[in-house]
Formats: structure tokens, C-alpha cells, sequence
């Protein structure tokens, strides 16, 4: 599963100087406020799925066709999102509860 970091993508794509929609980036969960640096290895709770961060996802030639400079601009640490394995299954709903934990 990969996740991006709403907060984190908006940051990375200002300097580009366009609006660019974070689907494009082809990740699975979009959440709002959680910051995925130094998340190696940690649990993401939502709502009542759990999934175990297993590191970092590199940005590939793909998002330079999304906009010029943006595989650059994802190549710092973090830049491209996590990836995780599902630990619960369960229903993910908008709205729900996310929360990063030890």
C-alpha cells in the first residue's frame, strides 16, 4: 500500500508553481497531517486497519510526465510517500481517525 502525505505533497509541488493533484502521484491513501520521515517501521492506524510502514517510496520518471520537475522535487528523503503491508483487514472510510504510533 502507498501513502502520501497531503501536508508533505503540497509543500514538494509550490516551488513547480502549479496545482497539481495529488492522484497523479498514483499513491493509495492520501492522509492529512502525518509526516512519513523517520516513520520506518511504525504502525499507521486507520481508523481500525492497522499497516506497518516498511519505508520510502522512490519517485520514478513517470512524474516528470505529471510536470517538469516534479521527480525532482519528490527525490528528497520522503518526498515520494511509504509503502506499507496491511496488518488488519477492515473498511478505511474518508474521514477516519489517522494516527501514526510506535
Amino acid at each position: 500500500v502507498l501513502f502520501r502525505s497531503r501536508k508533505h505533497w503540497e509543500a514538494l509541488t509550490a516551488p513547480i508553481g502549479e496545482a497539481i493533484d495529488p492522484r497523479r502521484r498514483r499513491a493509495n491513501l492520501l492522509v492529512s497531517d502525518i509526516d512519513f520521515e523517520n516513520a520506518r517501521g511504525k504502525i499507521l492506524k486507520i481508523g481500525s486497519v492497522r499497516v506497518r510502514i516498511y519505508g520510502e517510496t522512490r519517485p520514478c520518471e513517470q512524474m516528470e510526465a505529471v510536470a517538469d520537475g516534479l521527480q525532482d522535487a519528490m527525490s528528497i528523503p520522503w518526498g515520494g510517500g511509504a509503502f506499507g503491508e496491511v496488518l488488519d483487514d477492515g473498511e478505511i472510510n474518508v474521514g477516519d481517525d489517522v494516527q501514526l504510533a510506535p
